[in-house]
């Protein structure tokens, strides 16, 4: 019995179609949309944990100096240059004195006047006690008894005009005498403690002046290297304002930023791996010598100081170093890598695989070493699985594929 040709050309085709369907089935539940997600899981274990602190830096001097003028003024000359070694004392610049050498001569000549001035009230204060002790009369400092001899003469005199041996004027003209005496004498005094005072006066105003005119040459203030040479001859400067920079080249020190989330232990006394830009393969000695007590709240950093233990040689300033700073290692506890731990809604803790069913569970973290293995408090237990890489995100129950390892998108095998 023969086929009818349609009939078999229909079955033909809804066998293809069926196929095709079958098809489109399998491929959408192994590699489409429906299909499993692929993941890699890992086992938790116990283990000891050596957290360290990792930062960039960048190498500072710990002295350093900017050596300016006091006031304003024009740079007259500058004696050193840049990278030049100095020794404390050593002049490195001098700027304009304009008028103060011409100052400084005046209040020379003034204080030589003053000192004339005194010269000449001490002789005419000399002279007017000469002529009182010839008189008998006060003088300014008579010798002992030269006040009572004056006292006891003016005495006898009254005694003699009260006998009317001497006339009343006569004893009153001697009396105008000691009382005029009195007064030259005490004018001449007045006149040498003054002279004495413009002296004093006018050599406060020289040691000024003169520390001015010193200031004006700018000296090395101890041993140092010249780092930047800011102002040239005839630059204007103001007041404060550098000429020249210095550092003390044994005093370099790494000037280290850490992120705040990861700086629990940071404090002076660890020791420091130091790896400088310019000798990426070697591991310098250091030790924290310092911890910031203020942070910087813009790039939320803590700031550390890290010294050499010791200093190689060609260290620039303003180098960049990477610092590992090494804490004691932790007692065993149950560890984790830390690609494994994830964020679901608002909780921290990592998708668990247990009797082939996918679940998340919250964990508490504790440190964490720089090659990723971070400790676990509490949530889970030895021997747990646990997934660590995902090919997508992940969701309770979700289908999953265990693979070996996970490769990227667009990847072959």
């Amino acid at each position: 019995m023969k086929m009818n040709p349609q009939l078999s050309r229909r079955l033909l085709l809804g066998g293809l179609a069926v196929a095709l369907l079958a098809a489109l089935a399998w491929v959408a539940l192994r590699t489409g949309p429906l299909a499993p997600t692929k993941v890699q899981v890992t086992e938790v274990k116990k283990g000891s944990v050596s957290p360290a602190i990792f930062g960039i830096g960048q190498v500072e001097a710990q002295r350093s100096w900017m050596v300016g003028p006091t006031v304003a003024g024009r740079v007259l000359g500058v004696q050193v240059d840049v990278g030049q070694t100095v020794q404390p004392g050593q002049p490195l610049a001098e700027m304009d004195p304009v008028d103060l050498d011409q100052r400084l001569a005046a209040l020379d000549a003034s204080l030589a006047r003053a000192q004339s001035t005194q010269q000449a009230a001490g002789r005419g204060l000399s002279a007017r006690a000469s002529r009182m002790r010839l008189t008998s009369t006060l003088i300014a400092r008579p010798p002992r008894g030269g006040l009572k001899l004056a006292a006891a003469n003016l005495k006898r005199n009254e005694d003699l005009a009260k006998q009317a041996f001497i006339s009343a004027g006569a004893l009153e003209a001697r009396a105008q005498e000691v009382a005029s005496a009195n007064a030259g004498v005490a004018a001449a005094q007045a006149n040498l403690g003054g002279s004495a005072q413009d002296i004093a006066r006018l050599r406060a105003e020289r040691a000024a002046l003169a520390q001015q005119r010193g200031n004006l040459k700018l000296v090395a203030p101890a041993a140092a290297v010249v780092t930047a040479r800011d102002a040239e001859a005839g630059t204007t400067v103001v007041a404060g304002q550098a000429v020249l920079r210095l550092m003390d080249p044994a005093s370099l020190w790494v000037k280290l930023r850490v992120d705040q989330g990861r700086s629990a232990g940071l404090a002076p006394g660890l020791a420091a791996r130091i790896t400088l830009r310019s000798r990426p393969g070697e591991a310098l000695a250091g030790q924290v010598v310092r911890v910031e007590p203020l942070a910087d709240s813009v790039t939320e950093e803590r700031l550390a100081m890290v010294a050499f233990d010791a200093l190689p040689a060609g260290v620039s300033v303003g180098e960049m170093a990477e610092v590992t700073l090494q804490l004691p290692a932790t007692a065993d506890s149950l560890l984790l890598p830390n690609a494994a731990v994830v964020q679901h809604e608002g909780q921290t803790g990592v998708w668990r695989l247990k009797d082939g069913a996918l679940a998340f569970a919250p964990v508490t973290l504790g440190v964490q070493g720089l090659d990723g293995t971070v400790q676990v408090i509490t949530g889970l237990d030895e021997g747990d699985t646990v997934v660590l890489y995902s090919q997508t995100a992940l969701k309770a129950n979700a289908r999953i594929a265990v693979v070996e390892q996970l490769l990227p998108a667009g990847a072959k095998k």
